[in-house]
């Protein structure tokens, strides 16, 4: 595949707007990419009517099993009269592609989708499989990973890499959790999360922060209803059912005083994601990231919460890693991704995937 036609499949995912739903046209594109193989597996999971995940396997079933993952969702444009380049438009200028989900994430969906069609193009022995999981919903909540883990897509898996915007400079091998709760008890909240003290080292502490109050219609009047919307960043010292236990205990004891109504209720509830940072494919990805990409690459956390929350609830035991082309524009107007970096993002999986099989055998042997 020359390189322009790589530039010309993303181009394309950004022309279809597939903006917090519509993500079936993608995974229609993208199954037409590989309906030309008829060794690639290809299968369409629904999760609602016009928003259906995809799963594309190829490669040797009798090994290991390597999942390759992106979301096909983006979050809106907002205002267009904003952009400079239209956010659906693919343009380029300067080396560089603009468009919604040009960074966050579909040059890193294109990237893996990319990697698998060349190995299957140029017929490359795999010494396992792999496995595409392009999901759904990822900006909104991760229910397309949510959706495949129950149906029980990663339960083979043997590592997982994320194509999410780090940078081909850093590898993400732990993030934290997102609790989106509406509450009603401000003022208790606040101390009450405050015991929880313990920091991690990469993530830091347990955040909480209230995003939302709204209610009532006019000044003069008692509001019959009224909500408060708090976001709520987890660590793995505090998993999400402590959580749970201590506001629940809250809006129980606040609900026995008179006249005292409170419902309490968890929008997109993910755990966070911990991790080892020696871990063999954290190590080997740093390492061919050195070797491709030519800079030194960091080994680091993310304060966001991602798909490998929801996949890593499968019945493997694997390590989830994300590592994929991006700008600093993520959600931004003019979002764009640099081509050089889009381009060697597809060298840098097309490394890694044949090295991660080598280093699953060779631990076989050790064993």
């Amino acid at each position: 595949m020359t390189p322009q036609q790589k530039i010309e499949i993303l181009q394309t995912l950004i022309h279809i707007k597939s903006v917090n739903a519509h993500e079936t046209d993608v995974a229609d594109y993208l199954a037409s990419l590989f309906a030309p193989y008829p060794q690639a597996q290809i299968e369409k999971v629904p999760f609602a009517p016009g928003r259906d995940n995809l799963v594309v396997t190829i490669g040797n079933p009798a090994g290991p099993q390597l999942g390759l993952s992106g979301h096909m969702d983006v979050v809106a444009a907002g205002d267009e009269t904003a952009w400079t380049h239209p956010p659906f438009g693919g343009e380029i200028v300067d080396g560089r592609l603009f468009g919604r989900g040009a960074s966050d994430m579909k040059s890193g969906l294109a990237a893996i989708v990319i990697t698998m069609l060349e190995f299957l193009e140029q017929g490359t022995p795999l010494a396992g499989s792999l496995r595409l999981l392009a999901t759904v919903g990822e900006e909104t909540g991760e229910y397309g990973a949510a959706t495949l883990t129950d149906a029980g897509y990663a339960d083979h898996l043997a590592g997982l890499i994320i194509a999410e915007p780090s940078g081909l400079d850093q590898v993400v091998y732990t993030a934290r959790g997102a609790i989106d709760n509406l509450m009603e008890f401000y003022n208790a909240v606040g101390p009450l999360m405050a015991k929880y003290t313990k920091t991690d080292p990469v993530l830091g502490g347990l955040l909480h922060n209230v995003d939302l109050i709204s209610g009532g219609e006019q000044v003069n009047s008692i509001p019959a209803h009224a909500e408060l919307m708090a976001n709520m960043r987890t660590i793995p010292a505090y998993p999400n059912q402590i959580i749970y236990d201590e506001l629940e205990a809250l809006i129980d004891r606040l609900n026995q005083e008179p006249g005292v109504q409170l419902e309490l209720s968890y929008s997109y509830p993910e755990e966070a994601i911990p991790g080892d940072p020696q871990a063999p494919l954290v190590q080997l990805a740093k390492q061919i990231s050195d070797d491709v990409c030519q800079h030194e690459t960091q080994i680091v956390g993310s304060g966001g919460a991602n798909d490998g929350a929801e996949f890593l609830r499968a019945k493997a035991d694997f390590t989830s890693i994300e590592i994929g082309p991006g700008s600093d524009t993520s959600h931004q107007v003019d979002e764009y991704i640099e081509l050089d970096d889009y381009l060697q993002a597809i060298a840098f999986y097309e490394t890694l995937v044949p090295a991660f099989f080598a280093q699953i055998g060779q631990s076989s042997k050790r064993q």
